[in-house]
């Protein structure tokens, strides 16, 4: 389709070509509303008093940011009317945010990291929003834990929202990877990258090395033939932002399993697996070092995973040092 299209038009030419229901076609488009709201109030924290911490901690211990908490309100108040869903779930909350019974329910349930890397914002670096959607699997009146607890493969669209010197939303249906930039003098998503496919093999590695007194003898390895090959290290320590250039560029991230975190850091459901699902339908891998990482079921929502994810030769590299 040509460059310049709207986000709109994509949708619905998507859905005509395949006959859906177009529920994806409302949902997508909410999505976009979501980012487009943080995006303003990213570009603005530091006027607004939206930079530091709320004075609280999430469900994994952890210092929440205001952005973090208002990103996830954003989301929850965007989609929770849209007639699509039944159920959602957060990092930022401890268990499932059932739709409301004044609201129409739908049979989709939607996960999110609402705002990964909020912690860089005060630095002016990337951060983004992540999300995954899946068809529920109960049938009564609420969601339950199985609708969540479900393989990546299961997932039926996945993506993100990156907020940066542009802000983008990149996502998948399983019919590929696209990408659209938002024009801010109209405040519509534009497409400017179709297709995306991510080079087999990257000149970039991207690792937080401060930990190598803690890793594994096979990461410890890799990283050595990486340096050997002559990779360029790029570590921002958002992992949108990591991603993202790697994905456009070509290269591999890796958050391993340690020494300190042996079932590793990132989450599942809300980082590892969308993330996964994007970069295998544009042509990469991704792995928990021995295992496609798309195949893992989950045993609860705020499940820790090892993730290697990026070009597919590189992931492939990695893991051949891990077994």
């Amino acid at each position: 389709m040509e460059l310049g299209t709207t986000l709109t038009r994509f949708l619905i030419e998507q859905q005509r070509k395949s006959g859906a229901s177009g529920d994806f076609t409302g949902l997508l488009s909410e999505i976009a509303t979501a980012g487009k709201i943080i995006s303003r109030e990213v570009n603005k924290a530091g006027l607004i008093d939206l930079l530091g911490y709320k004075g609280k901690k999430n469900v994994h211990g952890e210092d929440v940011q205001k952005l973090d908490d208002f990103a996830n309100e954003v989301f929850i108040n965007t989609l929770s009317h849209t007639g699509h869903l039944i159920g959602m779930a957060s990092e930022e909350m401890e268990g499932i945010y059932q739709i409301p019974e004044n609201s129409q329910k739908g049979k989709y349930v939607f996960l999110m990291d609402p705002l990964d890397g909020s912690s860089n914002i005060d630095v002016n670096i990337s951060v983004g929003s992540i999300f995954s959607i899946y068809r529920r699997k109960s049938t009564g009146k609420q969601a339950t834990m199985e609708d969540f607890l479900q393989p990546g493969r299961n997932q039926v669209c996945a993506g993100y929202l990156i907020y940066g010197s542009s802000t983008m939303l990149v996502y998948t249906t399983g019919q590929g990877v696209h990408g659209f930039t938002l024009d801010p003098s109209i405040g519509v998503f534009l497409l400017s990258h179709e297709m995306i496919t991510t080079p087999s093999r990257g000149k970039i590695y991207s690792i937080n090395e401060a930990y190598d007194t803690i890793w594994t003898e096979n990461i410890g390895a890799y990283i050595d033939q990486a340096k050997k090959e002559k990779k360029t290290a790029r570590y921002l320590g958002s992992l949108v932002a990591d991603f993202h250039r790697n994905l456009l560029k070509g290269g591999i991230f890796l958050y391993p399993a340690d020494q300190k975190n042996p079932e590793g850091k990132l989450r599942l459901l809300y980082e590892a697996a969308p993330l996964a699902f994007v970069v295998e339908q544009a042509a990469g891998r991704a792995s928990t070092g021995h295992a496609p990482l798309l195949d893992i079921k989950p045993k609860e929502i705020h499940q820790r995973i090892p993730l290697i994810i990026g070009s597919a030769e590189d992931v492939t590299q990695a893991e051949k040092c891990c077994s």
